[in-house]
C-alpha cells in the first residue's frame, strides 16, 4: 500500500475513483493446464489488495517483513510465511516498503477450488483427509516452524515443474498441511467472523486499510478515515463494522499490538520506548491492552520468547 499522507491530494482523488466503482471479488482465472493455479506476483501490485474470492488460497512471502490481515485477525510476517485461507475470507498481506521500493515475485500463490477437491476425491479417495483441513481454513491459518519451512519447498517446486510432477508437489504439499502438529498451525480469524463485503465495501475497506496501514504509529482517526470514503461518523463506523466484523478503533489496536510483538521479538527496545513507537500514549493503557488481546504481559510475552 501507499505510503502517502492520507490528506493528499493523490490520495483523495484515488479514494474518489475506487468509491465510483462497483466492487467485486476478485476473479480468479482457470488454468486449462493444471488442476489448480500456481502465480507469483510482485509488491505493491493491483492483485495485492484487501480481496476475497471463493476459491481457497495457499500464501507464501518470499521476502521482506509487514502485517497482514486475515478476517479479523491481524498479524505480522516475515520471508517464510505461510497460510491457508479459506473460501471467501477476506484478506491482505501490507510489506513495510521505502518510498518507491518494489518487492519483486514477493508472493508465490496457489489458487483452488473446492469443488475439484471433492470431485477428485471421489475417484482418489485419499484426497477426502484434505476436506478437514479445508474446513479449518474458514478462518485462516498460519503454519510455522518446520511445517512452514517444508510447505515453502513444496509451493517453489510447484512452481518450477508442469504435468505430472507438478501434481506430485501439490499432493505432497496436501500432506504436509494435512498433518500439521497442531503447535505448529495459528488459527486467525474468529470463529464468528462473517463479513458482509457487498456493493462498495470492498473498496472502502481497502481505502481505509491503506489509511490505518501507513499512519498507525502517528495520529489515526476515524473522523479523518470517514471523511476520505465521504461517509459521516456514525455512518462509517456502523459500515466498517458490517463490511469487515470488527469496530474501527479495534482495528487499529490491534495492529499497534502487532507492531509491538514484532519488536518484542526482534529488538531490545525498552517497552516503555516499544508502547509510544506503535502509536500508544500511555505505558498502563498499553500494558493493559496487551494483557486483553495477547494473554500476557509485555514484559512476559519477552521473557518466554528469550526463555
Amino acid at each position: 500500500m501507499s505510503s502517502a499522507e492520507p490528506n493528499d491530494g493523490a490520495a483523495a482523488r484515488l479514494a474518489q475513483r475506487l468509491l465510483g466503482m462497483r466492487a467485486n471479488r476478485e476473479v480468479i482465472p482457470e488454468d486449462p493446464n493444471h488442476s489448480v493455479r500456481w502465480h507469483q506476483h510482485d509488491y505493491p501490485s493491483p492483485v495485492a489488495r484487501w480481496n476475497y474470492h471463493p476459491e481457497y488460497e495457499i500464501h507464501l512471502i518470499r521476502k521482506g517483513t509487514g502485517k497482514f490481515i486475515v478476517g479479523d485477525h491481524i498479524g505480522t510476517f516475515e520471508a517464510g510465511h505461510v497460510a491457508l485461507v479459506g473460501s471467501g475470507l477476506p484478506h491482505d498481506w501490507v510489506s513495510d516498503l521505502e518510498p518507491g521500493e518494489l518487492l519483486k515475485n514477493r508472493d508465490a500463490v496457489i489458487q483452488f477450488d473446492g469443488k475439484w477437491v471433492d470431485q477428485a476425491a471421489t475417484v482418489v479417495p485419499e484426497l477426502a483427509e484434505v476436506k478437514p483441513l479445508l474446513e479449518q481454513s474458514a478462518r485462516g491459518i498460519e503454519f510455522v516452524g518446520a511445517t512452514a519451512v517444508s510447505a515453502a519447498a513444496s509451493i517453489e517446486a510447484m512452481g518450477r515443474s508442469h504435468g505430472l510432477e507438478r501434481l506430485h508437489h501439490l499432493l505432497a504439499l496436501f500432506a504436509i498441511l494435512t498433518r500439521a502438529p497442531r503447535n505448529e498451525r495459528n488459527y486467525l480469524a474468529d470463529e464468528w467472523f462473517r463479513p458482509q463485503l457487498d456493493g462498495q465495501a470492498q473498496a472502502v475497506v481497502d481505502i481505509v486499510l491503506e489509511y490505518v496501514f501507513s499512519n498507525h504509529a502517528g495520529s489515526v482517526s476515524m473522523s479523518e478515515a470517514a471523511a476520505m470514503v465521504g461517509m459521516a461518523e456514525p455512518t462509517f463506523s456502523k459500515y466498517f463494522k458490517r463490511a469487515t466484523g470488527q469496530n474501527f478503533s479495534d482495528l487499529v489496536r490491534k495492529l499497534r499490538l502487532a507492531h509491538a510483538r514484532s519488536l518484542l521479538e526482534r529488538t531490545d527496545k525498552a517497552i516503555s520506548e516499544i508502547c509510544y513507537e506503535v502509536g500508544f500514549t500511555n505505558l498502563s493503557n498499553f500494558n493493559r491492552h496487551f494483557l486483553k488481546d495477547v494473554g500476557e504481559t509485555p514484559r512476559q510475552f519477552r521473557q518466554r520468547l528469550q526463555g
